[in-house]
C-alpha cells in the first residue's frame, strides 16, 4: 500500500475493488479492437486469433472508462439520476465494455450475454463487418451522444439538464475536442442554468495530451492559464493529474466528492431559497497519460503518453510475432483471471460495485428519452386564425400569428417545451413569448433589460451551435422544441443536422430505442425579404442540405399564409422522429385561405387552387405552380395579369405546402402516387413553378414524374443585395412579370398572338426597376396589388 492510498478517501479495500472495475473495462476494450477467439486467454494467443482488420481508437479509453467507474461510485453513494456524455465519442469499445460490465448491454443484446460466448460475440462484433461502429453511436446502450464529429458533447449535456431538476451529467471533453469553436462557446451554457429547475452538468476536462498526430493545445499551456480560463467562464476547477493508478484514483475520487458536495449545496441554496442567479459551479481538470496502462514501446518506440496511442497500437500483432506476444503480455497484464469467472461473467464483486436498475447510466432512460416523452399539451390553432373573407385579405405577418399561439404552448407546457433561436425570436416576430416568459439568463442582470431571468424559456444565445445541441439534448432525453432562426445562417449548423438526421436514421432500426420528439425548425427572415441585410443573407440552400438526408427522417414544409403555417406548426409539434423544417415570412403579407381550406391544404401536402384558376374543370393550358410565401404571391399576380390580357387561356394554379409531395411515393413516404401528379400536373401541359429555394431541386425532386420535360422553374440563383422586396424577385426572375413571360414562351400558339403582352412584359419589368432607382421603393402597381376578388377562397 502506498502513502497515497491512505491518503484519500477510499478505504484499502474501496481502491483495490475501484481499480479492478476499470482493469475489467480496459480488458474488454483491448478485446473488443484486436480479438475474434479466445475471449478470456484460456489458451495461448495466436495469430489467427486476431481480427483481418484492426480498427477503434484506444488512446481515450483508458480515461473514460477510469471516469465512468469514479461516476459510478458517486451513484450508488449518492443515489444520483445520472448519464454519462463522451465528448471523445471515439472511445467507443470503452463505453460498450463499461454497458456490458453492468449488464445492461446483455438486457439490450441477449446474444451478447455476460459469459465467455457473449464475450466472444462482444469482442468478434466490434468494428466488424455486421457488428457495430467504432464510436458511442446510437447502438451503445446509454448513449446520447455518438461524439465522432467533435464539438457537440457539453452542449448535449446542458440541453439534457434543462427542466431535469434531478439529473446530473458527467460530460467528459476531450483536450482534442476542446479546441472546437462549438466547444469553446459551450463554456457559456452555465449562464443559462438555472440550478433552481434544472439539473446539474459536471464536465471533465480530460488532458491526455495529444489528438491524432499533434499536442493539444490546453495540456500544453501553464496550467495557472487553463485554470484562469476555466474560472473566467464561471466554473471552480478540480485539477487531477499523474501516472500512478493508485494516486489518482484517490484524488479522482476526493475531487467528485468536491465536486458533487458544491453541486448538492448550490441547488439546496436556489431551491431552498428560489435564487437562480448565477453560482460557480465545479469541474473537473483530469490530466492522465494517453492510451494509459496500454504498450510503453512498441519496436522501440514510445506510445504510451504519446499520439501514437490514439488508435491502434500495435498494428501488425497478426504477422508480427513480437508484436503478438506484447499483445498478450499487454492483456494478461490485466489479471483476467482475477475478473472474470469460470463462466466468463464479471467475479461478483466487481457485479456489486456497479449501479442496479435505472440507476446504472448504461440503463438511464434520459439516454433513451422517448421512454420518457409526453405529448405537448397543444392549443387548439384554430383559435388563432386570421379571418379570411376575401383571398388575400387581411395583411397578417405569418410568424407574428404563430408567435400567439407558440406562446400559449408555452404556457401549457412549463416542463417540456423551449424555444431556442440566437437572438433572433423577437426579429422573427416570435416576440409574444416575451409576454408569458422570459430569456433564460442567471448572469448579472441590469436597468433596462428585457425578458431575462433565471426561469426564461426562451434560450437565446448568438451560436447557431449552441441552439441546436442545447435543442438536441433536450430532445433526446424525451423533451420537445423549436429552433428559430434566419434562414441564411441556418447554415451554420449543417453538419450537426447531418449527425442528428443519422442518429434518428439509426435508431429508427433499433427495437429498444423509443421515437423522441422531432427536431422543429422554424427560418424566417427568408431569402426573399432581406430588405435591409442584403446579400449576405440571402441564401435560401438549407433545405437542399436536409434534402439530402433519408427520406424516412425529413420533412419540409413552405407554409403560404397564416393559416396554414399555424396548421402545419401543429403538425409538426405532434410529429415524432423527424426533421421538420418550416420556412416562413415574417414580413406582412396576404392571407390566402380560410382556416378550414388552411387544414385540409396542408393535409393534402398539395392542391389546386380552384378560386385561383380559370381552367374550370377543363384540361388547363398552362399550370402555375408555387411553393413559398413569396412565390405564391408572385404566381397569383401572374395568373391575375394572364386573365386580364388572355382570358381565353385556361390557368390552374397549384399550391404546394409539403416540398416531399412532389418526389414519387417510391422515393418518400410523403410522395405523390404517379397517377395523382399527373392529374394535379398534368402529362403533357407546361408547368411554370415559382420556387423559394434553388430552382434545381424542383427538377431533382421531380425527375422521374411523366412531365418533367414540360417544367420550368423560377427560384433564387444568386442574384441578391440591398433592395426592395419586388426588385428582389425581378433580380431572380421570379417576378410576375418573368411568370407571364414565361407563359407566353412555353404555351404553344401563344408566342406570335401574345408578342404585345410579352412586350408589355419586359417594359413592366423595366418600369418597375426605373421606379425603386429613382423612389427607393416599389412601385405601387406592384405593392399595393391584391386579389382582384373575382373568387373567394
Amino acid at each position: 500500500m502506498t502513502e497515497a492510498a491512505v491518503q484519500g478517501p477510499l478505504t484499502e479495500d474501496e481502491l483495490r475493488r475501484l481499480d479492478a472495475y476499470w482493469r475489467a473495462a480496459n480488458y474488454l476494450t483491448v478485446g473488443q479492437i484486436y480479438l475474434m477467439e479466445n475471449p478470456l486467454l484460456r489458451e495461448p494467443l495466436r495469430a489467427e486469433q486476431i481480427k483481418p482488420r484492426l480498427l477503434g481508437h484506444w488512446g481515450t479509453s483508458p480515461g473514460l472508462s477510469l471516469i465512468y467507474a469514479h461516476a459510478n461510485r458517486q451513484i450508488v453513494n449518492r443515489d444520483l439520476d445520472a448519464i454519462y456524455v463522451t465528448g471523445p465519442g471515439h472511445g467507443g469499445p470503452a463505453l460498450v465494455a463499461n454497458a456490458w460490465l453492468e449488464g445492461t448491454y446483455s438486457e439490450r443484446y441477449p446474444s451478447v450475454s455476460r459469459d465467455e460466448a457473449g464475450m466472444a460475440r462482444l469482442f468478434r462484433q466490434f468494428s466488424f463487418p455486421g457488428g457495430i461502429p467504432s464510436h458511442v453511436a446510437p447502438e451503445v446502450p446509454g448513449s446520447i451522444h455518438e461524439g465522432g464529429e467533435l464539438g457537440y458533447s457539453l452542449m448535449h449535456a446542458y440541453g439534457a439538464a434543462f427542466d431535469n431538476p434531478d439529473l446530473v451529467v458527467f460530460c467528459v471533453v476531450g483536450d482534442g475536442e476542446a479546441e472546437t469553436g462549438p466547444l469553446a462557446a459551450s463554456w457559456l451554457s452555465n449562464v443559462f442554468l438555472n440550478p433552481a429547475r434544472d439539473g446539474a452538468v459536471l464536465p471533465i476536462l480530460h488532458l491526455n495530451g495529444w489528438k491524432i498526430a499533434n499536442p493539444t493545445v490546453l495540456d500544453r499551456i501553464p496550467e495557472s492559464d487553463l485554470v484562469s480560463m476555466m474560472r473566467g467562464f464561471g466554473y471552480e476547477p478540480h485539477v487531477v493529474a499523474g501516472d500512478d493508478p493508485v494516486r489518482v484514483h484517490q484524488l479522482l475520487a476526493a475531487a467528485m466528492d468536491r465536486a458533487l458536495d458544491e453541486i448538492q449545496a448550490i441547488q439546496a441554496h436556489a431551491r431552498g431559497t428560489g435564487d437562480g442567479d448565477r453560482p460557480r459551479w465545479p469541474m473537473i481538470v483530469l490530466r492522465t497519460p494517453k492510451g494509459w496502462t496500454g504498450p510503453r514501446e512498441v519496436d522501440g518506440i514510445a506510445v504510451e503518453g504519446t499520439f501514437r496511442a490514439h488508435q491502434v497500437p500495435l498494428a501488425g500483432t497478426r504477422e508480427n510475432p513480437e508484436h503478438l506476444a506484447q499483445l498478450e503480455r499487454w492483456l494478461r497484464g490485466y489479471r483476467p483471471e482475477e475478473l472474470f469467472d469460470a463462466t466468463g461473467a464479471p467475479v461478483a464483486e466487481l457485479r456489486a460495485l456497479a449501479p442496479t436498475g435505472t440507476r446504472r447510466m448504461s440503463a438511464n432512460p434520459h439516454a433513451n428519452g422517448g421512454e420518457l416523452l409526453r405529448d405537448l399539451v397543444l392549443p387548439d390553432f384554430r383559435e388563432y386564425a386570421v379571418p379570411v373573407t376575401t383571398a388575400g385579405q387581411p395583411v397578417s405577418e405569418a410568424a407574428r400569428v404563430l408567435g400567439t399561439w407558440v406562446r400559449d404552448v408555452i404556457t401549457a407546457n412549463p416542463d417540456r417545451f423551449r424555444l431556442f433561436g440566437p437572438d433572433e425570436v423577437a426579429s422573427n416576430r416570435l416576440g409574444a413569448a416575451f409576454e408569458v416568459t422570459d430569456r433564460a439568463f442567471t448572469a448579472a442582470r441590469h436597468a433596462g433589460d428585457e425578458h431575462l431571468s433565471p426561469d426564461g424559456r426562451v434560450m437565446e444565445v448568438l451560436s447557431e451551435h449552441l441552439c441546436q445541441g442545447w435543442l438536441e439534448g433536450y430532445l433526446l432525453t424525451g423533451r420537445h422544441g423549436i429552433f428559430t432562426s434566419y434562414e441564411a445562417f441556418i447554415h451554420v449548423v449543417d453538419s450537426m443536422v447531418n449527425q442528428h438526421a443519422k442518429w434518428l436514421k439509426v435508431t429508427r432500426d433499433i427495437p429498444w430505442r423509443r421515437p423522441v420528439a422531432s427536431l422543429n425548425y422554424l427560418l424566417s427572415s427568408h431569402v426573399w425579404r432581406q430588405d435591409h441585410n442584403g446579400f449576405s443573407h440571402q441564401d435560401p440552400g438549407f433545405i437542399d442540405h436536409v434534402v439530402n438526408k433519408k427520406a424516412e427522417v425529413v420533412r419540409v414544409y413552405l407554409p403560404p399564409d397564416a393559416n396554414t403555417l399555424l396548421s402545419t406548426m401543429d403538425h409538426c409539434l405532434r410529429s415524432r422522429h423527424y426533421i421538420n423544417v418550416v420556412i416562413a415570412g415574417k414580413q406582412p403579407g396576404p392571407s390566402w385561405l380560410t382556416m378550414e381550406q388552411a387544414v385540409l391544404h396542408c393535409q393534402r401536402g398539395v392542391g389546386i387552387w380552384d378560386w385561383a384558376s380559370s381552367d374550370e374543370g377543363a384540361e388547363p393550358d398552362v399550370v402555375l405552380g408555387c411553393a413559398g410565401d413569396v412565390p405564391t404571391l408572385e404566381t397569383l399576380a401572374a395568373a391575375d395579369l394572364l386573365r386580364q390580357h388572355l382570358p381565353e387561356l385556361k390557368v390552374r394554379v397549384v399550391n404546394v405546402v409539403d416540398l416531399m409531395r412532389l418526389q414519387p411515393e417510391s422515393e418518400h413516404p410523403h410522395g405523390l402516387p404517379d397517377s395523382e401528379f399527373d392529374t394535379i400536373f398534368t402529362r403533357d401541359k407546361p408547368i411554370v413553378f415559382a420556387y423559394h429555394g434553388y430552382p434545381w431541386l424542383i427538377h431533382r425532386l421531380t425527375y422521374r414524374r411523366n412531365n418533367h420535360g414540360n417544367l420550368h422553374v423560377r427560384g433564387y440563383k444568386e442574384e441578391g443585395t440591398t433592395t426592395t422586396p419586388f426588385d428582389m424577385v425581378m433580380l431572380n426572375d421570379l417576378d410576375r412579370f418573368h411568370l407571364v413571360i414565361d407563359v407566353v414562351d412555353r404555351v404553344p400558339g401563344l408566342g406570335a398572338r401574345a408578342a404585345h403582352l410579352r412586350q408589355a412584359m419586359v417594359d413592366a419589368r423595366q418600369q418597375c426597376r426605373d421606379h425603386t432607382r429613382r423612389y427607393g421603393e416599389d412601385d405601387p402597381r406592384v405593392a399595393e396589388w391584391t386579389w382582384p376578388g373575382r373568387g373567394k377562397p
